[in-house]
Parts: C-alpha cells; sequence; structure tokens
C-alpha cells in the first residue's frame, strides 16, 4: 500500500480572489486562505483541498497553462450531493454557465454539469447507487 495521499488539485486562473468568491457562492465553500499576494488561495472541501493560482504566476515560474474550455473539457471536478437540482441551482444563481441539466443516469447517479467563471467543468453528482 502507498503512503502517497491525494492533497490538492490547483487550478490555475486569471483571478483568485474572484474565483474563491464564485466557489463560496456557487458551492457554499469555505475559504480556507488568499495569500497577501492575491496569486495563491484555497477553499475548504472536505478531505481534499481546492486551491487556485494566477495564470500569470505559473507563467513566470516557467509553467505555460492552457486556458480551460467546458465545451472540450480534458477534466472534470466533481461535487458530491444529496441534491443535485438544489446544487445546480445554487450553482446558477451565482452565475455558473448550464453545460447539462440534472439527468438520472443507468448507474444509479444523478448528475448535472456546469462550468465556472473560468470555464472548468464543474459535475454535480449524487453518490452511485446501485441500479435497479
Amino acid at each position: 500500500m502507498s503512503n502517497l495521499r491525494f492533497k490538492y488539485t490547483i487550478l490555475y486562473v486569471e483571478s483568485v480572489a474572484e474565483t474563491l468568491e464564485f466557489y463560496e457562492s456557487a458551492f457554499g465553500f469555505k475559504r480556507k486562505m488568499l495569500h497577501q499576494s492575491g496569486d495563491y488561495g484555497e477553499l475548504e472541501a472536505g478531505a481534499t483541498t481546492i486551491a487556485f493560482s494566477a495564470r500569470k504566476l505559473m507563467s513566470e515560474i516557467g509553467k505555460n497553462p492552457g486556458r480551460p474550455n467546458a465545451a472540450n473539457p480534458t477534466f472534470e471536478i466533481a461535487f458530491e450531493t444529496g441534491d443535485v437540482a438544489l446544487a445546480l441551482n445554487r450553482a446558477l444563481a451565482a452565475d455558473a454557465t448550464l453545460v447539462q441539466d440534472a439527468k438520472d443516469m443507468p448507474w444509479g447517479q444523478t448528475t448535472a454539469y456546469v462550468s465556472d467563471n473560468n470555464g472548468f467543468l464543474i459535475e454535480l453528482c449524487t453518490p452511485v447507487t446501485a441500479a435497479s
């Protein structure tokens, strides 16, 4: 067994402060921290941290981050909830963009998709249950 554990995901964004505000409003996460430079911030999201870093900072340290595109995603972030419709309505009220309305999937899960204020694809989903 590995002694590694998944610690955090960092999304590269234009404005860390605006992104933190969006996730607080759209998904109800609590701010863990925003560095005084404004170039890095984190949200409390259960056992794993969601972190954000400014695109400008990443470019300055030699990385060349691509831009997210919810219409052609390379990954998604999933937030599990017991009420997808409620979570979806909250996200849309905070100006998330609807990608796919709530749908019951054949594997016993309800899912919906939005994109955040940067264009990252977010899945809202119930826990997977045994399909009948």
